[in-house]
């Protein structure tokens, strides 16, 4: 994985929990969905680069 894609990854995770908190902060449940889903896109992305680092290995 190369660290332009971790660094994409973690700016991804960390707009989602952001997005999270503000969904939460104004009882917006749309936003606070759109929030775990960046995040777990960002989980996805992370697992597939994991398995592609691997089976270069």
């Amino acid at each position: 994985m190369s660290a332009t894609d971790k660094a994409k990854n973690k700016v991804e995770d960390l707009a989602g929990k952001a997005k999270e908190a503000v969904g939460k902060a104004t009882g917006d449940r749309s936003t606070e969905a759109e929030g775990k889903t960046d995040q777990t896109k960002s989980d996805l992305k992370g697992a597939g680069e994991k398995v592609k680092d691997a089976l270069r290995d």
